[in-house]
């Protein structure tokens, strides 16, 4: 469904950002990218939603495909009309409109009848935004806005979603919340779902399939299950070695570099 092939991208002509990345989200999946801060996990999203276009960013080499179609030189616009909505971190939004107007910008692109169903399909999975729907946005919670946005995404009737970091800044049992409508939204919409997250637990208590980044490269991947149970991840994910030193990944005696070549 979507396919990166050995992609880099550059900002300003000149700062390079993602070097030589592969990956795939087939249909209807969970999967997850994973790294700490400035791996280049966000870079790939918006290489993918074609918002590096708006930050002086470029895919120079490789290719994005999504459904047999290369899109890396797509707008943004073209891009989501495609059927790709990216769900930015900063739950940015629109704090002078209710929720209700809120998510119907979600649903600009569309032209059919079919947007007040999806209204009741929205409240479904957040029924907290139908009790709030006439409350203007800039008052809501972290957690509210965390599900205003995951909705307006979801009023574009989108074949995949790019999560980034929806769990940041939220309480234990909010993350849960979200968690389990994301896998919600996976099994009865048959939305595909690439999941950007540094809460590696909870990424892949969901996904099937996750993928390591580390200096804007793929480090590691492998199933879910295989990932969760890897020493190394876990020893990635805290920062610290037995005795205290930070160390890279590339350091961890068990990790072995794997060429990554376009398909």
């Amino acid at each position: 469904m979507l396919r990166l092939n050995n992609i880099e991208v550059m900002y300003l002509n000149v700062i390079l950002v993602l070097k030589g990345v592969s990956m795939e989200v087939p249909e209807g999946k969970v999967f997850t990218l994973l790294g700490a801060n400035g791996a280049g996990k966000t870079t790939t999203l918006k290489a993918i939603s074609g918002l590096l276009y708006t930050e002086e960013g470029e895919v120079t080499d490789g290719s994005i495909e999504f459904e047999g179609v290369r899109i890396d030189r797509k707008g943004p616009q073209e891009i989501v009309k495609m059927g790709i909505v990216q769900v930015m971190e900063g739950r940015r939004m629109f704090e002078h409109l209710t929720i209700e107007e809120d998510l119907r910008v979600g649903a600009y692109i569309r032209s059919d009848g079919a947007i007040k169903k999806d209204f009741e399909m929205v409240y479904s999975y957040f029924p907290r935004l139908k009790e709030l729907r006439h409350r203007t946005t800039g008052y809501l919670s972290g957690g509210e806005r965390q599900m205003l946005i995951m909705g307006r995404a979801l009023m574009a009737r989108p074949k995949i979603m790019l999560l980034d970091e929806p769990s940041m800044g939220l309480s234990p049992v909010m993350v849960k919340e979200i968690f389990s409508i994301i896998q919600r939204i996976n099994s009865e919409e048959k939305t595909s779902i690439l999941l950007v997250e540094q809460n590696a637990k909870a990424a892949l208590n969901i996904a099937e399939y996750g993928y390591v980044m580390e200096n804007g490269r793929v480090v590691m991947d492998g199933p879910a299950e295989k990932l969760r149970g890897n020493e190394d991840i876990k020893e990635f994910y805290l920062g610290l070695s037995k005795v205290g030193q930070r160390r890279s990944y590339r350091e961890v005696k068990h990790y072995k570099r794997r060429k990554r070549w376009l398909a």
